[in-house]
């Protein structure tokens, strides 16, 4: 077996054993913690499958932003046992079961899919900011200005509508 094998054998195993402790662990703080090395193992897959542009993003919009931002809403609701109210165990077996459904329905899709579904993988160019970029400026040119616009005036019209009033 080669070094990348090993290597994503061993992100999958951190990958599905940090998520799991996010479902199992009590703490939301050290929940929030193992989904972001989560994040990280699966920005290393990224790496793997040389798309460095798709890892970075990864890293700094989940990991970095969208986390941080978890964290400081489970840190600010100081969720207490005491004053929390006992559930009934019924949405606990129901998720159980959808997600068994879920995994069966994944098993028999994933069954009859071909091994070798991605060959323009082999590319080693597929990945990287510069063909990324190359594609974006020639080929999608005008839908890129176009969001651009589009975002611009939705960032006007937030603006517009913050605003108060001076009379």
């Amino acid at each position: 077996m080669q070094l990348s094998q090993y290597l994503f054998f061993f992100l999958s195993f951190v990958a599905i054993f940090s998520a799991l402790l996010v479902i199992f662990d009590k703490n939301p703080v050290h929940s929030v913690l193992y989904l972001i090395v989560t994040f990280f193992a699966i920005a290393g897959h990224y790496l793997i499958l040389n798309a460095q542009f798709l890892a970075v993003v990864n890293v700094i919009v989940y990991a970095g932003a969208i986390m941080v931002l978890f964290l400081y809403v489970v840190m600010m609701l100081n969720l207490n046992k005491e004053i929390e109210p006992h559930k009934k165990n019924i949405p606990k077996v129901a998720a159980v079961i959808a997600s068994g459904v879920f995994m069966l329905m994944l098993i028999g899709l994933l069954k009859g899919a071909e091994t070798n579904m991605l060959p323009a993988a082999r590319n080693s160019n597929i990945g990287l900011i510069n063909s990324l970029g190359t594609v974006l400026f020639k080929e999608y040119m005008l839908p890129f200005e176009l969001s651009a616009v589009l975002f611009l005036s939705a960032m006007v019209g937030a603006v517009f509508l913050s605003k108060k009033e001076i009379h």
